[in-house]
């Protein structure tokens, strides 16, 4: 381990020239946190020119493990809900479930925090436990609560943790549903994207406290937001922009497909605007809002396919020349609200994400707005 106090200071330097990190007290906690630490159970690295994506573990033995723990890369920590780099050889083709996120977005997301010294603070996603190490060493251990809902991955947290000399409340449970035992917090952070902020986040939050997390939608876009607790119980803010991406908590992912929709229908028209819009991240985003259920999935031929499951509502998209055609069917026409969002969305100036504006009642719906540039 000879290397790595030069390792952890190349990172560091890493994180101050691209702005992540921006002020002294995150700066000294990330010099004094070593994320190798909370990386001993190995990683999964991607396996190059795997199709499809197959990744193989890498081990503390290894001798690319130690430079890769101070890589700024995420690195995945599970596969498939249960397996961990330990537990195979050779390669794994199974989605990812748990990840130690790249220290530059880490710390970025805890210089957006706003954090000042005494704050309460309540995480959502302990992961390997190295931001909730950053969090201790800004704050004071009693002053930390992190929740993760995975008991396996909690317990290895808990280990690296109390290895590093850090002992926070960490709860093994649901994050969605807060930590009430330990509210209120002046700040919650989320290390998982959400579809919708909860209202136990609001309802545990003081007011004048902030919420920082991802809001992400079943069409693969994504955003953090910042919002803030008001004395009603309402909470708003905009989103920070920067195109930030999370893997969703897990009572917000998609349901399953199940069989496709017979898409066989005689009523298709000239779209006007194009399923190759959804290639735009913002755009992306835009229908997201419209049609939050939705699924979107690249079908034979080239073909787009928005699905909402549980209603029962589909659009079908194909490209014939230069023309979009679209076919519907199910109880509400997605393509229809969608290009009338991302119609008002054009209109208005084609705004950036940090032009949007987020407003969430704690037992109503969640509202987005933007700005309008021209």
């Amino acid at each position: 381990m000879s290397d790595e106090p030069a390792l952890r200071q190349q990172l560091l330097d890493h994180l101050t020239s691209r702005g992540s990190v921006r002020s002294p007290k995150w700066r000294d906690a990330a010099a004094a946190t070593a994320r190798h630490e909370f990386l001993r159970g190995g990683f999964f690295r991607q396996v190059r020119g795997s199709t499809p994506t197959a990744r193989a573990p890498e081990m503390p033995q290894d001798p690319a493990w130690l430079p890769d723990c101070y890589a700024d890369e995420s690195l995945v920590t599970q596969i498939a809900g249960t397996i961990a780099p330990g537990d195979i050889r050779g390669q794994i083709f199974r989605e990812p479930t748990s990840s130690s996120t790249l220290p530059s977005l880490v710390l970025r997301m805890l210089e957006d925090l706003e954090v000042k010294d005494g704050m309460r603070v309540l995480e959502v996603g302990t992961g390997t436990g190295y931001s909730t190490a950053l969090l201790c060493h800004r704050l004071g251990d009693d002053l930390v609560t992190s929740v993760e809902v995975d008991p396996d991955v909690a317990a290895r947290a808990a280990t690296s943790l109390a290895q590093t000399g850090h002992v926070p409340h960490l709860v093994a449970g649901d994050g969605l549903a807060g930590h009430p035992d330990n509210a209120p917090y002046d700040r919650i952070i989320a290390t998982c994207g959400v579809r919708t902020i909860p209202a136990a986040w609001i309802a545990q939050t003081r007011p004048g406290g902030q919420i920082l997390a991802t809001l992400c939608g079943w069409m693969g876009s994504s955003e953090l937001a910042r919002l803030t607790v008001h004395e009603d119980g309402t909470a708003s803010g905009r989103l920070l922009g920067g195109q930030v991406s999370f893997m969703l908590a897990r009572p917000h992912l998609p349901p399953a497909l199940g069989l496709l929709p017979d898409t066989r229908d005689d009523s298709e028209r000239e779209a006007v605007i194009g399923a190759d819009a959804l290639d735009d991240w913002t755009a992306r985003f835009v229908a997201q809002i419209a049609a939050p259920q939705a699924q979107r999935l690249q079908v034979g031929n080239g073909e787009d396919l928005l699905l909402d499951v549980e209603a029962g509502a589909w659009a079908l998209l194909r490209q014939v020349g230069e023309q979009w055609r679209v076919r519907q069917g199910g109880p509400a026409r997605l393509w229809d609200d969608v290009e009338k969002h991302i119609a008002m969305w054009i209109h208005d100036g084609a705004p950036g994400l940090e032009k949007f504006r987020v407003t969430v009642a704690c037992d109503g719906p969640q509202q987005m707005t933007w700005d309008i540039t021209h």
